[in-house]
């Protein structure tokens, strides 16, 4: 059921009737009979209407002379809460340049280590080694940013040996460190201008993958987003080898229901690519709120960010940040234009 702010008592005793796990939080229930509170989605058999109370908070209900319900305890976390609270802890485990275990870390959030990695993975969409590795990526990034050696930067990321840290090169800036401290000077992106079915289209692809899709009215502020977006690249028109490439890409533009098989070359930091690769676990059709990517996440608080995270997005629908929207469900910014955004959700919807 979809989270929604319940404003009247018909509302919440019907959430209460429903067991609405989705309410918890918002409110608790308390039966006068009993002297108990519980959370609308307490599995207890259901009092009399007449004996029924709702408070905003535990607090009110204990206030009131109500004690918590021993079955569904609404004094202590939901359940979902506690789930995301460990996975937070975890993530704050892994972010450290000591490699972390499976084992050390289900221990430190009191599960088995099957367990963990399946709550890990369902919140944040990544396995714990993947979270590290991205958390490493974010320090060599600043580290060779920040004018330190390579092999000091390396080292600094957590990486024991050199060549433990050349085996992921290319996973982890999409160019050779040195490169990247350089500037990517060195990075080629062949880039061609059209038109699809949102306007005008540029396509740019790096030799790791499709690096930019841009949506746009005008192709030269296309060119000059592309330029701002790799100030250090050299940029070529792309040669007939890319063509069909680039035909493939468009083609998925224009019908999002085909399957773009060329790779992606997804440059962020460890955050953005979190963010991004939630996104495209959103399923064509639906619309998540940035409330409920920055749970899925492993951090709900981090709301701002990932409404950042998908501003600062470059690949327009292959990377679908058209389908976050506000809390309330209404069509917020979007980088290319809330018009595409509503058209680029119609169309989905309509399939």
């Amino acid at each position: 059921m979809t989270s929604h702010t319940l404003l009247t008592d018909e509302d919440r005793w019907q959430a209460v009737l429903n067991r609405d796990a989705s309410a918890d939080g918002q409110f608790v229930f308390a039966v006068q009979t009993t002297g108990i509170f519980c959370r609308p989605s307490c599995r207890a058999r259901h009092a009399l209407r007449q004996n029924v109370r709702f408070y905003p908070d535990t607090n009110a209900a204990e206030a009131a002379g109500f004690r918590p319900c021993k079955r569904c305890q609404p004094d202590a976390l939901a359940p979902e809460q506690q789930k995301i609270d460990k996975v937070a802890y975890a993530c704050r485990l892994l972010e450290q340049e000591a490699p972390v275990t499976l084992d050390a870390l289900a221990l430190a959030v009191a599960v088995s280590p099957y367990h963990f990695h399946r709550m890990f993975k369902s919140v944040t969409g990544m396995t714990p080694k993947a979270w590290q590795q991205a958390w490493r990526a974010r320090r060599l990034r600043e580290s060779l940013s920040e004018g330190e050696s390579v092999t000091q930067a390396v080292l600094a990321a957590g990486f024991p040996t050199s060549s433990s840290y050349y085996r992921h090169a290319d996973e982890m800036l999409g160019m050779q460190a040195k490169t990247y401290r350089q500037g990517g000077k060195a990075t080629q992106i062949h880039y061609a201008t059209g038109e699809c079915s949102l306007g005008r289209c540029l396509v740019a692809i790096s030799e790791r993958g499709v690096c930019a899709v841009l949506l746009g009215d005008n192709e030269e502020a296309l060119v000059d987003e592309l330029q701002r977006s790799f100030p250090a690249a050299e940029f070529r028109l792309a040669e007939s080898a890319f063509n069909q490439q680039i035909a493939d890409v468009v083609a998925s533009l224009n019908q999002p229901s085909s399957t773009l098989s060329l790779p992606l070359d997804i440059r962020g930091t460890a955050f953005q690519q979190q963010v991004w690769h939630a996104l495209r676990a959103i399923p064509a059709g639906e619309t998540r709120s940035y409330q409920q990517v920055a749970q899925s996440i492993g951090k709900p608080k981090a709301v701002r960010a990932v409404a950042s995270a998908c501003a600062a997005n470059r690949l327009a629908i292959l990377v679908p940040c058209h389908r976050v929207v506000r809390g309330d469900g209404a069509l917020s910014g979007y980088r290319w234009g809330v018009a595409r955004k509503a058209a680029l959700l119609q169309r989905e919807k309509a399939r």
